[in-house]
């Protein structure tokens, strides 16, 4: 390639990903910050992190500067003889003789060492009470400390960007008042607190009082945050004594304080610091029993959702158990994978009945500089996105991880004012997972789709019977309907409240003719790596088997798609294994789907005896 051409190929380039991918290689050869990048090249260090970030695309001329110092450092020459590490997408890398900048692994590290260090204190599920709003605030700090510093490149001095800022807090994402800025809290800065009504001074007596004051004044400042950031007292006491003692909290402090681990707009993209903060939230849940599965589904289940759903930008995204958001948010990473130009946002909205989910999901959505509606309260009652007529809104997409086998009370429903049972097979009994498959199909518009998780015995339990169950009849009904477009057996021990396979059933309201009448299974439970405490599915396969569930051809002991005459020989079970092969050698099924074909076995031997009874009777009538 010659010079002429090598550079003629940079300027031309209008690929946001390949110009950051350019930035990232050119910095790693030199060894540049963003910022030292930004003088190189002539413009501020906010405009290259755009361009790293992948939001902005340079001008023809400001490429062509690119394509010089490309040129110079060597990235994508002829005479480049390695091609460069590239680091993770929006990270600065630190000067010369300083530590390299953090990775996801350093990052988790982090916020372990920072659980650790009050260990004792709480128990692991309630780390994250006083862990995440920590976390959360420290991003909220670094990322004004970011907007001051661009503010300050177009006023001349911090101070004057200071005072622009307290006089127009619409300038900024967030207005952090002094007490709440990280270099106070964390002792590095000096702040002089001011008086009380008496003359006395407000400053608190220790680390605990701080931190609760400062989020009650980043509170006062930004109200939206309100339930997010205010959700634990940092100097509670309990019988005379601290919750948390002082000591642990300052060593918190100096963990998220390590140069190493800034959180701001130059240092890490929202999408890895998500994938650092879900790495906490795992944590917690592995000690957090039955109940973490509420606000947490594996972070591979939840991208491979967002692959099979391939959300368009300007979708309206649902999910009505949100927990922590997190399969919100991967339809919007995914969406922006899918059309990296785009600058048009899902639009996305959750519902969420804990208090304490609320207010992680809250902080999961700013955290990923993403704009998510969400209400509080108990959709199956009481679902808060509405039409103005009182009609359950409909939407693109819904994705779901809800309560599995959760007790579900037909009296309750027989009258349903959203009218969701009645009309889409019946009113279930028992059990409400196909109840909140029947929500779903209330929340879909005519042109929808979801993905929902349910436990396995969603699809089987009632198959065989013959006697009239009500889950089975649903099940018929959906199928009748050409309602769900496919089934995906996933991987025994993934998830966090259940040692138990878990299937993703998907629903769609307009299928492609080549899919209609047609449901397309998916054995996916031999794709997954051991782990402790819980098995999980490698990076690598979820883009695959998203586009195997996708293309739906069929795939020795991997995919089949059968027909709707399969389904009704088959009594309408659509467990995956049935058609496409027996899990793993190694796996082991679950025990409450063990139970649930146990269940089947028996009410098929008792149709059998009956049948048997029945044939026996008119034989005694003929002798």
């Amino acid at each position: 390639m010659t010079r002429q051409i090598f550079i003629a190929n940079i300027a031309n380039m209008t690929d946001s990903r390949a110009i950051a991918s350019t930035l990232r290689a050119i910095r790693a050869k030199l060894d540049l910050t963003q910022e030292q990048l930004a003088e190189r090249l002539g413009v501020s260090f906010a405009t290259v992190n755009r361009w790293e970030g992948g939001s902005n695309v340079p001008q023809k001329a400001a490429r062509e500067v690119i394509a010089a110092l490309a040129e110079e450092a060597g990235v994508g020459t002829p005479e480049s003889t390695t091609e460069s590490p590239e680091p993770a997408a929006g990270v600065t890398r630190r000067r010369r003789g300083a530590a390299a900048a953090p990775s996801t692994k350093s990052m988790e590290q982090m916020l372990w060492d920072a659980a650790c260090s009050i260990r004792g204190e709480k128990d692991a599920a309630k780390f994250k009470d006083y862990l995440l709003p920590l976390l959360f605030l420290k991003r909220l700090s670094d990322v004004f400390d970011d907007e001051i510093t661009r503010l300050a490149e177009e006023y001349g001095d911090r101070e004057t960007a200071l005072e622009i800022a307290e006089g127009d807090h619409s300038l900024l994402r967030f207005y952090m008042p002094p007490e709440a800025r990280w270099g106070i809290i964390s002792g590095r800065e000096s702040y002089e607190w001011p008086l009380d009504d008496e003359g006395e001074s407000t400053k608190p007596k220790d680390i605990g009082e701080h931190l609760t004051k400062a989020v009650r004044a980043v509170v006062k400042q930004n109200p939206t945050l309100s339930g997010v950031i205010d959700v634990v007292d940092f100097a509670a006491e309990r019988n005379g004594e601290r919750d948390i003692n002082p000591a642990k909290l300052r060593a918190v402090i100096e963990t998220f304080s390590d140069k190493r681990y800034r959180l701001g707009l130059g240092d890490v993209q929202p999408d890895f610091l998500g994938r650092a903060y879900e790495y906490l939230l795992r944590k917690f849940a592995e000690g957090s029993g039955q109940s973490a599965g509420e606000f947490f589904t594996p972070t591979e289940v939840g991208f491979l959702m967002a692959h099979i759903m391939r959300p368009r930008p300007g979708e309206d995204c649902h999910d009505y158990a949100c927990g922590s958001a997190g399969l919100l948010v991967k339809l919007q990473l995914v969406a922006r994978e899918l059309d990296p130009t785009s600058k048009v946002p899902l639009k996305l909205t959750a519902q969420e009945l804990q208090a304490e989910s609320y207010a992680v999901a809250q902080m999961n959505g700013i955290i990923h500089d993403m704009e998510i509606e969400i209400a509080r309260g108990d959709t199956m009652i009481n679902p808060k996105f509405r039409t103005a007529d009182g009609k359950v809104k409909t939407h693109d997409i819904v994705v779901a991880n809800p309560m599995w086998n959760q007790p579900f009370n037909p009296d309750i429903f027989k009258d349903d004012p959203f009218d969701r049972f009645r009309t889409a097979g019946g009113v279930s009994t028992g059990k409400g997972d196909w109840a909140w498959l029947q929500h779903t199909l209330a929340c879909l518009n005519d042109n929808g789709r979801a993905a929902v998780v349910l436990d396995t015995g969603a699809v089987t339990r009632g198959s065989g019977s013959k006697n009239g169950d009500k889950e089975r009849n649903i099940r018929k009904w959906f199928v009748d309907h050409d309602l769900i477009d496919g089934v995906i057996l996933l991987p025994d021990n993934l998830f966090y409240n259940t040692s138990a396979a878990g299937v993703i059933v998907v629903l769609n309201k307009r299928k492609p003719a080549a899919r209609k009448d047609k449901i397309v299974l998916l054995n996916g439970s031999r794709h997954v790596q051991k782990g402790r405490p819980k098995n999980f599915i490698p990076d690598d396969y979820i883009r695959p088997l998203a586009a195997a569930f996708l293309k739906g051809e069929p795939v020795e002991n991997e995919v089949a798609a059968i027909t709707r005459q399969q389904v009704e020989e088959a009594d309408y079970s659509l467990s995956p294994s049935r058609w496409v092969g027996p899990a793993a050698a190694d796996e082991q099924a679950g025990l409450a789907d063990i139970l649930d074909r146990f269940d089947a076995i028996v009410a098929a031997e008792a149709t059998i005896t009956q049948d048997l009874g029945a044939a026996l009777a008119k034989l005694r009538e003929l002798a």
